[in-house]
């Protein structure tokens, strides 16, 4: 079978040098479905799994069904796939297709959910991480700095509880440290005192006023909404998505098959720097300290640096330009 995305191809983590991509791309997707959520990188999404023999393909972030649809249009008869999403709106929007099995739930569940339906091995499996378009774009589930709305952000009913419940109620150095490490916010203890000092805070349009205040005055010139780290920082505590990525992306690589691939699209450095040491544990390199004994070779990292969206796609999703793509294939 056509497989263009070979390791010898992806070295250079680039989508260009004459390989043959899908049909199915982006753009035309968009304009026929109008989706829930635009797919990121659809058509190299494709292409990495287009060489996968039969059996089920995990769409462990199914959010509009964009990469489920154009992955069941363009692989064989003998693929399934079951899409998996925490948020339930996002699967009872899902259009049905006979090949296609849908499941509310987290994917730090994905092995319970399988086994369930009675799967036990995979032939790929696909993350597509961070908040869905919708959820962006709905002010009352709370995502966004741009539109007031409640003071929300949980993904799904599984989250324990809401932003409003951290901001309000969690001490200055704890809610600093969430800020500063899942944000990267430099200026974290500042926006953590202006958050104190504003409290009670209930709406998204005033904690993004808080920390916009709160940031230095030349710094708010520069590197996009103010808000924008700490929001993110929030909403990553809200939905412990680190922990989920990391035990989500153990299971998928363990129920590989082999040959099977699996695809990782992140949007920020703290996800896409555990998945490259995931991948590199699984290669039989350690990222930390040498260990007496070396990590068994699991996996062949097909992308040895990240695949970037084509500028194209960035002028059509802005939204995209973060995103960086990371694929691996389960060693024989």
């Amino acid at each position: 079978m056509d497989c263009p995305y070979s390791a010898r191809f992806l070295l250079g983590g680039t989508t260009t040098g004459g390989l043959a991509m899908s049909q199915v791309t982006g753009a035309e997707y968009t304009a026929n479905r109008r989706p829930f959520h635009m797919p990121v990188m659809l058509e190299e999404v494709v292409d990495l799994f287009r060489c996968i023999a039969g059996g089920v393909l995990v769409d462990a972030t199914y959010g509009g069904g964009g990469h489920s649809t154009a992955l069941l249009e363009t692989l064989p008869g003998d693929v399934r796939v079951v899409g998996i999403d925490r948020d339930p709106d996002a699967i009872s929007r899902a259009a049905g297709h006979a090949r296609l099995d849908l499941a509310v739930g987290n994917f730090t569940d994905l092995e319970a959910i399988l086994r369930m339906r009675g799967i036990g091995e995979i032939s790929g499996v696909l993350f597509d991480l961070g908040v869905s378009s919708h959820q962006l774009d709905e002010p009352l589930r709370g995502f966004s700095y741009r539109n007031d709305g409640p003071l929300d952000m949980r993904m799904g009913p599984d989250a324990s509880a809401a932003a409003s419940e951290l901001v309000n109620r969690a001490g200055v150095s704890d809610l600093a440290r969430v800020i500063r490490t899942l944000g990267e916010e430099r200026f974290a203890h500042r926006v953590s005192k202006a958050i104190e000092r504003a409290r009670p805070i209930t709406s998204t349009g005033h904690l993004s006023r808080v920390v916009k205040e709160a940031i230095p005055a030349a710094t708010r010139r520069s590197g996009g909404h103010p808000a924008r780290r700490t929001f993110q920082a929030l909403r990553m505590a809200v939905n412990g998505e680190m922990e989920a990525l990391s035990s989500g992306l153990d299971q998928g690589i363990r129920l590989l098959r082999p040959g099977g691939r699996c695809v990782v699209i992140s949007y920020h450095s703290l996800e896409d720097r555990l998945v490259k040491h995931r991948f590199r544990h699984g290669e039989g390199r350690s990222p930390g300290p040498t260990l007496p004994v070396p990590p068994p070779v699991e996996l062949v990292v097909l992308t040895r640096r990240p695949m970037r969206p084509r500028p194209d796609e960035v002028a059509g999703n802005p939204r995209s330009r973060s995103a960086r793509l990371r694929a691996m294939e389960k060693a024989a």
